[in-house]
């Protein structure tokens, strides 16, 4: 309740508040992951919420969370088991947000491939594109069966992912967004099979988030701006059609069939809360890499997360 008066306060005086400026750098292109920030900024919550928000597209999208880390943005979207190794490896971050809820992430095969179960990927071709996190995944979905990373062979098809599966490059892909690939697929014809990595042991997690440099950041602006992404994203499930028009209207290239398709995917797996954070979902996950063998010590979840609503 104190979180939720500190927000109605800040509303009502936000006309007579200046600006803050703040830059946030987008994981990929604008695409219907991202329906809240743009249908924010499309409806005036940031200004509402006294905030001018800069959304910048990178080059590499790898490139946003070090540019946070380095203190040259304010804000980045980028992946929780992501966030788990970039922490291990010494960047100074913390998720502060959550924008998509759960795994996108699947193991796509075709759907009337040979491929019925993930038991069946013994001595097959499976496709990623990141190393590390992906590998660690598969590890754990062939152990449900008694295989390891040595029983497939691993093919880099970089970001070509649904291409080389439907070209029979190789036989399976991880790292597929069953809200993007699946789609692509069906349209092109080739239709495909999503087996849920949630369902396939391994610990569910939140795909996208947002992520800052603790030393660095202003806490009050990142409260202010994840309220006026929770304005969104109960406007876009309260009215789905309206805000996919709102967003579509941004540009030329998101209005055609794969986009339309993504978004309806898209919708459920937004945060409703996105300031909320999940406590026993990050020492899971953590736990999960650490026996995995992906990272060498346990952070806790204070050193990976914040929950600035509870400050």
């Amino acid at each position: 309740m104190k979180y939720l008066a500190l927000m109605v306060a800040l509303l009502a005086t936000a006309p007579a508040m200046a600006q803050d400026r703040m830059t946030l750098l987008l994981d990929w292109f604008v695409n219907p992951d991202h329906g809240p920030i743009i249908v924010a900024q499309e409806l005036g919550y940031f200004k509402d919420a006294g905030l001018e928000v800069e959304i910048v597209a990178p080059a590499d999208p790898s490139d946003p969370p070090k540019m946070v880390a380095a203190g040259q943005a304010d804000l980045a979207i980028s992946y929780q088991p992501q966030l788990h190794m970039q922490i291990e490896g010494g960047l100074p971050l913390r998720r502060v947000g959550t924008l998509v809820a759960t795994p996108l992430n699947c193991l796509l095969v075709l759907k009337d491939g040979p491929i019925k179960s993930s038991a069946d990927l013994k001595g097959r071709k499976v496709g990623f594109s990141v190393a590390g996190v992906e590998e660690a995944l598969l590890s754990a979905i062939l152990g449900q069966h008694g295989m390891s990373l040595d029983d497939i062979e691993l093919v880099s098809v970089n970001w070509s992912l649904s291409p080389s599966l439907m070209s029979g490059q190789v036989d399976a892909v991880i790292g597929a967004y069953r809200n993007f690939e699946l789609n692509q697929m069906e349209i092109e014809g080739v239709p495909g099979h999503c087996f849920f990595i949630e369902e396939e042991g391994i610990p569910a997690y939140d795909e996208l988030i947002y992520v800052a440099n603790p030393a660095t950041m202003n806490a009050d602006v990142i409260r202010r701006f994840l309220f006026a992404t929770e304005r969104a994203t109960q406007y876009i499930v309260n009215h789905p059609e309206e805000s996919w028009e709102i967003f579509a209207g941004t540009s030329t290239e998101l209005r055609d069939e794969l986009n339309a398709k993504a978004w309806v995917d898209t919708v459920p797996r937004f945060a409703l809360r996105p300031s909320a954070l999940d406590h026993a979902r990050y020492t899971r996950f953590e736990a999960f890499l650490k026996g995995s063998g992906m990272i060498e010590e346990v952070t806790p979840v204070s050193g990976l997360a914040l929950d600035l609503s509870a400050e």
